[in-house]
């Protein structure tokens, strides 16, 4: 029998090039010995996105060539990934312990700094992800007529999509994403930043030119909140890549949410034009269902209770519920509550219905919800069907409403 010639080992340069590989991608937190993956981690959404992972976490117990092999796989599948054609020709210089873009002297070429961001994005689900059994605080209550809702968690680069569970959030799946050059909080048009708010998908577009890929979701920005606070701006749209292009970096966009062209079409599934709500946050806050049932319970009677309070007819009770710099159709809180006790004061009954009511966080202030709802009203002398929206904001120790707006 003819001996099979046994694969040279590993120099100890092209170890200490691959563990200088990993250390640059992974974060340090997760690099001791005992390492693994955490079993809270979503499975990936595509294969081209597990492949890199499990390229760069894997070197260390799989080597170099099952590195090469995991990303060979990516790059069968996409041969325009960028980011794993990088991965690959560096797996392929620490076989001589030269790595470039990731290892002890990386590049500064500014391309490839935009690489490592996204590897390290990415890196970043797999062993950062929030535990599979929390909530975010910012989805507190979709409404019936919401079959899912859409968060970007601007920090984490990261697109959640949740379906709606009797009005609770239920995670179905999530997407790596790019934003605005300029990071978040966009003001003013031009300043390639993505708008943090509560919005809704408005559109769908089709036959769009080559750089926005398959097609694209407009979004409401900017929206009442925005116009109030003289933020402008146009034309923020989800949409895909040029073909050219399988993903960009984390900072990337002139103020759109992008994805691949295959995760922009898995996404579309969960659209429905005109009412799927995309909350855009960031330092969100994942908590465990005890203390998110809490969190929803607490703010649910503070709206109730003002339900309440404004059948009763007992104005003082009723605008108790408003905050002092509240703003509603070009009125402060003096001139918006000498109206209401002069329209209390004709009423010998008042019976407010609420329907389709849903609740999302907004990130300005210390904390704040976007409520929408339909509002049934019905008086002595009035009756009349609105779609409301009101935000509501922490002051003095309590849930107070900031702005209202009547929005059909």
């Amino acid at each position: 029998m003819i001996a099979r010639a046994r694969r040279p080992a590993p120099s100890r340069a092209a170890r200490a090039a691959a563990a200088a590989l990993l250390a640059a991608v992974v974060p340090a937190t997760s690099l001791g010995d005992d390492a693994a993956p955490p079993s809270s981690v979503p499975a990936f959404t595509n294969e081209v996105e597990a492949s890199l992972v499990r390229a760069i976490v894997g070197l260390r117990e799989g080597g170099l060539r099952h590195a090469l092999g995991e990303i060979d796989l990516a790059l069968a599948k996409t041969p325009n990934f960028k980011l794993g054609h990088l991965i690959r020709g560096d797996l392929l210089m620490a076989r001589s312990g030269k790595p470039v873009a990731f290892g002890p002297v990386a590049s500064t070429n500014a391309g490839v700094g935009l690489l490592q961001d996204e590897a390290r994005a990415r890196l970043r689900h797999y062993f950062d992800a929030p535990p599979r059994d929390h909530l975010p605080l910012p989805m507190m209550q979709l409404a019936p007529s919401q079959s899912h809702a859409l968060l970007v968690d601007t920090d984490r680069s990261r697109l959640y999509v949740f379906a709606n569970r009797g009005g609770e959030p239920s995670y179905v799946t999530d997407f790596y994403i790019s934003l605005g050059k300029n990071g978040v909080e966009k003001r003013r048009e031009g300043d390639q930043k993505t708008p943090l708010g509560v919005y809704t998908i408005v559109s769908s577009k089709e036959k769009l030119p080559d750089f926005y890929g398959p097609g694209a979701f407009p979004i409401s920005y900017p929206n009442e909140w925005d116009k109030l606070h003289k933020r402008n701006g146009y034309g923020i749209w989800l949409h895909g890549t040029p073909s050219e292009t399988y993903s960009r970096p984390p900072r990337a966009t002139d103020g759109c949410v992008v994805l691949t062209n295959d995760d922009l079409r898995r996404l579309a599934r969960y659209v429905d034009v005109g009412r799927t709500p995309v909350v855009i946050s960031g330092d969100i806050e994942w908590a465990p269902p005890g203390r998110w049932q809490e969190s929803r319970g607490e703010f649910m009677a503070a709206f109730e209770q003002w339900r309440a309070d404004w059948e009763s007819r007992d104005t003082a009770r009723y605008l108790s519920h408003y905050s002092p710099r509240f703003r509603a159709d070009g009125k402060d809180l003096a001139a918006w509550g000498a109206q209401k006790r002069k329209v209390n004061a004709r009423k010998a009954w008042v019976k407010v219905g609420v329907s389709d009511l849903s609740v999302f966080g907004h990130p300005d202030g210390d904390g704040m919800f976007v409520v929408t709802f339909a509002q049934d009203y019905r008086s002595s002398n009035l009756s009349n069907r609105t779609v409301k929206r009101q935000y509501w904001s922490r002051d003095q120790g309590r849930w107070r409403i900031v702005f209202e707006t009547v929005i059909s």
